[in-house]
Order: structure tokens, then sequence, then C-alpha cells
């Protein structure tokens, strides 16, 4: 998953230009898609603007993830050790699960599992204009719900002339990627085209972090004054190597590379590994938008989506029982080479009103979603009977063919939400959202251990928000909010649920307070807020992960995540610029207790261990990062010259925990990295050479970024044996990009 940026550039139009009044329009019915889900200038509500400019500037290896690093709160690292495959984000110490992700204004998070598999859609940053990153519960979004931060990401831009890009890259551990992006410009009778292609290879850091990705994208557009019409096709193919096991940290301090996906011995004792062990997944997004101004106030937007996708698990497992996955009794154990498969759609009609005058400012709207999936298993080989069996037997009357079990998960998502902002006199705004939401799911069908997986329940949920915000000056404003969300427990924390015959799930419940002051000069912009995160049953993981790498999650009856965030900018001159933010946080659990498993007693049997008051896993109460940009010769005149930028970051991290528990054998040390870039341009005939070289953890920090744990108790011994994996990031690297466009 190789990303390169310069075509977010081409899409978000030409720097040097201005298209004039008709951009004016063209901008105003583009920005109507994402705006019902985005805060405006005066929201009172935390959050940043990434602008295109950023985004094409990030390093080429990088996944959106990775390119979001450097914003306030976030924390990022890789499972193969670099940016590339299986990514992760937390932001004020709330993961995937609990972070909103759109595009467009459609939801991008997974409705099973409520998770963002950024592995999935290849080159994604190549075709963003822009990315909105809310912290907090923020403003309504559709889709499961924002607990902890949203992400909202915009493809919409027209650029009123043709354009082309050429991106070639290449770097370390055989990391290649190219890209081609081209567009017709707008024409006079409105009509326009846009389309990139990405394909990229890479060995990976750690052994069988392979990735070998393809993405395409592709608008077809027109517009008038009043209307626009867009259709978008979005294909992400990739082949992964797992990355999930990670390492003991043992085994981390003998060969931090090692990955034991795939391992066997021969039958001389000899260990191998079996190369397709992979994660295997195509995607194909598909969106159709209609958006009509009825008056330069009132403008109304519809957006049909239909995504699916197909994917599967491959996995070499060593000394299984056969008749686990459907083969005759007479069949002991046996090595086996299996697939876990999955395939689903989803559809989503979003449909918006936005009202706009110079006091009042009112979206609605509605979203309806449905997401259908199927899980099943399909054995490709075993040893015991053989390359001549017919492994297509094995079918046990599942809705599959091939396939030792299915499952299915059927989720049904309404909401309708309305906000209004309104400004009183001159510089203070009021603000007001709401938002019902329904879901309903139903589970049905056997997992892969052969327990059911049945269950069905709905939800009703209102969320509503308010706020203040006041604008003392052009430079200066303060705002404060407090919002209540709710969110409903996924289908893998149901399924494990079920499986560990543990109580019933309950929703999670948070109350968010936000308070903040900006300022914005000339040469120096700065902000800082406070925040109080109150969860109540909050869904949190346990540190645990299941067969198939999935964080097992719990209630937490009561818990808090209070903190200062501080983040500021100053550019002396025109060419230099100190980039900085800090946040300060405690994130807690009120009691925690935790359920050791009981490895001489029955199934199921568990301990209970009380930790009281603990600081929540993957929390770090510092996360502090500095960037100084400068381009010595940006006033010489002296040709190229005055394109010549050096950027260098540094970015620290404070110690975290595997668990829940605080306990010092659980924990993650704190860690620094920096990296460093330049980048060049030339002018030459008929458009723009780039070239940009890339040095990632510059100073060579040896680290890991985060990990899991497992744990067991004996009565016999009356111990508690616990341990840790972790997952190695990468030494230094490096990257070289080469860039043409017109």
């Amino acid at each position: 998953m190789l990303l390169i940026t310069a075509p977010a550039a081409a899409f978000a139009g030409n720097d040097s230009k201005s298209a004039g009044e008709e951009s004016d329009k063209v901008e105003h019915l583009d920005s109507v898609v994402v705006s019902a889900s985005r805060a405006g200038k005066s929201t009172p509500v935390t959050y940043t603007m990434v602008g295109r400019q950023e985004i094409r500037s990030a390093n080429p290896i990088n996944s959106v993830p990775m390119i979001l690093n450097l914003q306030p709160s976030v924390v990022t690292y890789n499972e193969g050790g670099t940016g590339l495959g299986n990514s992760n984000m937390t932001i004020r110490g709330s993961k995937g699960s609990q972070i909103n992700v759109t595009l467009n204004g459609v939801t991008l998070n997974d409705a099973e599992s409520q998770e963002v598999f950024w592995v999935n859609i290849p080159s994604l940053a190549s075709i963003l204009s822009s990315v909105q990153v809310q912290r907090g519960l923020g403003t309504t979004a559709n889709g499961s719900g924002a607990f902890g931060a949203s992400v909202n990401m915009s493809t919409a831009s027209v650029q009123s002339d043709p354009f082309a890009v050429v991106d070639v890259s290449a770097g370390s551990w055989n990391t290649f990627e190219t890209t081609v992006a081209a567009g017709t410009g707008l024409s006079k009778s409105g009509f326009y085209a846009n389309a990139a292609y990405s394909r990229g290879y890479t060995d990976g850091y750690i052994r069988n972090a392979k990735v070998k990705s393809q993405s395409a994208f592709v608008v077809l557009g027109w517009m008038n004054e009043r209307n626009s019409l867009r259709m978008t096709w979005l294909m992400g193919h990739q082949r992964s190597g797992i990355t999930w096991n990670g390492i003991d940290i043992e085994q981390y301090h003998k060969d931090r590379k090692y990955n034991d996906a795939g391992q066997y011995y021969d039958e001389y004792g000899n260990v191998r590994y079996y190369d397709n062990a992979i994660d295997a997944y195509d995607q194909n997004h598909i969106q159709l938008n209609y958006t009509h101004g009825f008056s330069d106030a009132l403008t109304w937007s519809t957006t049909l989506n239909y995504t699916r996708g197909d994917g599967y698990d491959e996995y070499y497992k060593e000394d299984k029982k056969l008749p686990e996955y459907g083969f005759a009794s007479t069949f002991g154990k046996s090595d086996i080479i299996y697939r876990k498969l999955m395939g689903n759609d989803f559809y989503v009609v979003n449909s918006d009103l936005k009202y706009a005058s110079g006091l009042l400012r009112l979206t609605g709207g509605v979203s309806v979603s449905k997401y259908d999936g199927d899980h099943w298993g399909r054995v490709l080989w075993a040893a015991a009977p053989g390359d001549s069996f017919d492994y297509s037997s094995l079918n046990q009357g599942n809705r599959k063919d091939n396939s030792w079990y299915w499952n299915n998960g059927t989720k049904y998502d309404v909401s309708a939400h309305a906000r209004a902002e309104y400004l009183v006199g001159d510089w203070v705004t009021l603000f007001g959202d709401l938002q019902y939401r329904y879901v309903n799911l139903d589970m049905d069908g056997v997992d892969d251990d052969a327990a059911r997986v049945d269950y069905g329940d709905s939800w009703n949920f209102l969320n509503p928000r308010a706020g203040v915000n006041f604008d003392f000056s052009e430079a200066q404003r303060a705002y404060f909010s407090v919002a209540l969300g709710h969110r409903e427990p996924g289908r893998g924390d149901i399924k494990e649920n079920i499986k560990g015959d543990i109580s019933p799930l309950k929703p999670e419940k948070m109350l968010d307070f936000e308070l903040g002051y900006n300022y914005s000069g000339a040469k120096f912009s700065g902000s800082a807020n406070v925040y109080m995160m109150e969860y109540k049953d909050m869904l949190l993981e346990t540190g645990r992960l299941s067969s198939s790498g999935y964080a097992i999650k719990e209630n937490v009856s009561r818990g808090w995540r209070r903190g200062v965030e501080l983040s500021a900018a100053w550019t002396p001159a025109l060419w230099f610029r100190l980039d900085a933010n800090a946040t300060l946080s405690v994130n807690q659990i009120k009691e925690y207790v935790d359920y050791a498993s009981v490895s001489d007693g029955a199934e199921f049997e568990t301990k209970a261990f009380d930790y009281g008051r603990s600081t929540m896993l993957m929390s770090p109460s510092f996360i502090g990062m500095s960037k100084i940009s400068v381009t010595p010769w940006k006033n010489s005149g002296r040709g190229s010259l005055k394109t010549t930028t050096f950027s260098i970051d540094g970015k620290y991290i404070g110690k975290q925990y595997l668990d829940n528990t605080e306990r010092s054998d659980m924990k993650i040390p704190g860690y620094f990295v920096s990296n460093f870039s330049v980048a060049h341009e030339f002018k030459v005939s008929g458009g723009f050479l780039g070239l940009t070289g890339y040095v990632n953890n510059l100073f060579n920090n040896k680290y890991y970024a985060s990990g899991w744990r497992w744990e067991s108790y004996s009565k016999a011994e009356q111990k508690l044996t616990t341990g840790i994996g972790v997952y190695p990031q990468a030494p230094v690297n490096f990257m070289f990009k080469v860039s043409y466009r017109f």
C-alpha cells in the first residue's frame, strides 16, 4: 500500500492560477457533499484541517493514518514496521473502532467490526483534496458514531484545466510504486473526468510484511451554476503478508524481524515458511452524487453508495484435528492449509439539505445503510489425505460450497440529524446538533471453532450536542461545547462474548466537554483546549487477541479521558516555519477487574484480579511533536532553488500499557522518532519535475509501538503467568520520489 500524493494537487486545482467566479461556484457545490459532517470556522468543536499541500508532501510510504501522525493527540503504528500494510491509529487514546471515518460523507468503517482497514484502500491519499480531523464527539457523522474522534476525507474538487501527473518512488526493502493521474479539466459545457491508477510493491521490514497493491480512481461529472452530478469509482486490490501476530518479547530481543506467520517444520525437523500466508482483499466503491442549489442560500445533496468487498486470510497450520475441519472421523491430526473468507455488500443513501444566510446556518439530513456480510472457511489441502483428495466434499450443508463453517451478519443503520448555528450579535455563535440513530444487527451460523454465533438485537440512540463560539476578533476565538454519544458493540465484540459465555455486552455512553481557545495571526498561530471525555459502560480492549487478530473487548462501568492539548505554528519569515503540539492527559478506569483464564480448570473458568483505579491501555499521558520547515532560497530569485525545502520532525510518545492493569511488565517504554525530507522542483518544458528524498526514523531508534498480552492462572500452582507480544517498528530507512506534472 504505497501512497503518492501528487495527484491530490492535481485534483485540487492549480495553485498558481485563479479560476474566478466559476471556480467559486464549483467549490460551493462540491463542498456541500462533505459539509454535513464537517465543522465550520465558528463551530464549537475541536478540529484541525490537513490540506492538499500537506497531503501531497507526505512520504509516499505512508498510509492515511501515518500522514495524520503529526496532528495533535494522534499515535500511529504499522504491524509490518513501516507505513505499508496494516496501519493503526489512536486519537486521544481512542482506537480505530471508536474513530468515525468518512469519504465524501459516506462511512468507511466496517459495519461489523467498526474498524477501518486502511490496507484495503491502497493509495487513498493520492486522491484526497482535504482531511478534517475532529477530536472528541465532534459533529454528527453518518455511520457508527464517533466515540473519540472522526476523520472526514474529501475527494471533491474540480480543476479548470487539463492535467497529468506521473510519480515513481523507490526505497528500502525493495519498495517500488508508480502512480499516474490525468484529468480533462472543466469543459465549457460543464463536463469533467479524472482518473488515477497506482501500483505498488514492497518486501516490508519484518519477515512476511510483503505488500502488493493496486488502486484505481475514476470520476465522471457534469455541473452548471446550480447543479452537480458526479459518479465516483474507487477500487482497491491488496495482497499483504499476515503480520498481526507480532512477536513475543523474548524473540524481539533475539530477532526483531521475526514473524511466525506460515512457519512449519518439514519431515527432517527444519524450519520452513509457507509463502502464501497472506491477507487478501478486493474492494470496489461506487458513489453517485447529485447536488442542487435552489439558491445561493439553500442547497440539497444526495449520495448513493455501493461497496462490494471480497477477501480471505490464508494459513498453514501444523497438527490440526482434521475432523474439526469437516473431514471424516477416521482422519487424525495433520498439517493443513485453509482460508477464512468473507464477502460483503454495503448500501448507503445519504441526503442532506443545507441553508446558510448571514445569521443562520442549518443542516439536516438522513442516512440509511444496509450491510450484508458472509464469513466462511475453505480447506485447500491437508497432508493426511494429500493432493488427490476431493476437498469439495467437505461441504457440510452450509450455504457456501466447500466450507467447514459459515456465518452471516446483517446490519441496518438509520439516522436523522439536524444542526443549527446562529449568530447572536457580531461575535457569538450558538450551536445545536441532534442525531437520532436506529441500529439493527442479526447474526446467525457457525464460527470456525464450531460454536454457534446466533444473535439479534436493535438499539435506539439519541445523541445531542450543544455549544457556543466567541469570535473576539478576526484572529481570536474561544468555544465551549458539551455532547452525549452512544455506540453499539461490534460483531466481533459480540461473537467473542457469546463464545466465552460472558454476560451480554452493553452499548457504551460518553459525555464530552470541550473548552478551547484559538489565535491566528500573521506570523504566529496557536490553540489550547481542555477536554473531559467521561465514559459509562465503555467497550474497552483487554489486550487479548482472538485467533484472527481481533482485539477482544469488555464493558468497563466507569472511565475517563481528561487532558490539555496545545498547538502552535510560528513563521517569522517566508522561508522558515516551526510547528509544535503537545497533549497531557489522564486516561483512567475507576475500578478495573481483570479475569484470567484458569489453565487447569473447567471450560471458560476464570479468576478475578481487582486492580482498583488503573490506566487505560495504549493511552500515553504525554504526546509531543515539533517540525521545522526551511526553504532557504525562497526569496533569492535564483531559479528553481526557490523551491528547495528541508523538513525535519520529531515526535515523542510517552509510556503506554498493553492492558488495563497498569503492571510494569505490561509497559511499552516511551519512544522518540524523527524524520527528514528534502524536496526540489524544476520547471521543465511543458510542466514541472519534482525530486523528493525521505529519511524515516532518522536516528535509527529501535522501538516497538504496540502489542498484545496473554495470561493464564494455575489453581494447582496458585500462579498467574503472563507474556506479551509486540510490533517492532522499522529502523532508519529511505524513500526517493520523482514526479512530473503539467
